[in-house]
């Protein structure tokens, strides 16, 4: 067992006591509302180290840029029989990666929204449980990073697009295929980003100013959803609408359920 396997075994346990001896230590004498044990379980909580070790992330973000401009710029001198493919007349290699990563990438990102929201609702407590809700909603937020970052870099190699780096990184530099819809699926991106970045400094940063950076996961979810919709070529396809209604009434459900909840105590 790794290191961290172990560090987070460690820590789900210690939760798990904390939540179950709550009760029983009660003081016996009338108190005062204290909320001494969720804090304990919270602390707790806040010991889980983040689910993907940071050099493992670092790997996984390293393999999607590398195989991103390794198809661009690598694979068409080393197979001129694949370059007259993918930059022939009507090439669309580049186009069908793009929009299959990002597909991949969004469906990761909804993956993570529901995670969360189950973590904060006794749903998790039914499936998948709140640990592996926890891994889930981490897992799914960084592997939808490195899809995203693909997805972003591919479109180098794509005649249609015809986008630069610059183009590609800074948001609304693009201006032409839907440069607005573009635009804001480049301002998600970076909060994807940071959003999932803030597991490795949730304890430098505190929990206050981590809750407030994991808000913006809303919006992120908002700006992606517009992005496919807008600026995908394929949102005419009836499977792609069924997605998009789906994941987006999904979240909006869970969303209103726990504002409700959260408001009923």
């Amino acid at each position: 067992m790794t290191n961290d396997k172990a560090d987070r075994l460690a820590a789900i346990r210690a939760a798990n006591a904390a939540r179950r001896s709550s009760p029983s230590d009660a003081p016996a004498t009338p108190q005062p509302p204290t909320t001494d044990a969720p804090a304990t379980a919270q602390a707790a909580d806040d010991a889980f180290p983040p689910a993907m070790a940071l050099p493992a992330l670092l790997s996984v973000l390293a393999a999607a840029i590398a195989g991103a401009l390794g198809a661009v710029f690598v694979l068409p001198t080393w197979l001129p029989a694949l370059s007259a493919s993918l930059l022939g007349d009507a090439p669309h290699a580049y186009w069908y990666l793009a929009r299959s990563s990002a597909i991949v990438a969004y469906i990761l990102l909804w993956l993570s929204m529901v995670a969360g929201l189950l973590m904060t609702s006794k749903l998790a407590r039914l499936w998948p449980g709140g640990p592996v809700a926890f891994d889930l909603h981490q897992h799914a937020s960084l592997l939808g990073l490195a899809f995203a970052l693909f997805h972003a870099l591919i479109l180098l190699g794509d005649r249609y697009i015809q986008a630069d780096l610059r183009q590609i990184l800074l948001p609304f530099a693009y201006a032409g295929h839907q440069p607005l819809w573009v635009g804001l699926g480049q301002i998600g991106l970076y909060l994807l980003a940071l959003v999932g970045l803030s597991f490795y400094v949730r304890s430098w940063i505190g929990r206050g100013v981590w809750r407030l950076i994991h808000f913006l996961s809303f919006a992120l979810f908002v700006l992606a959803l517009l992005h496919g919709i807008f600026s995908g070529s394929d949102t005419v396809n009836p499977w792609i609408q069924g997605l998009y209604w789906a994941t987006g009434g999904s979240v909006l459900f869970l969303l209103c359920y726990r504002i409700l909840r959260s408001g009923a105590h």
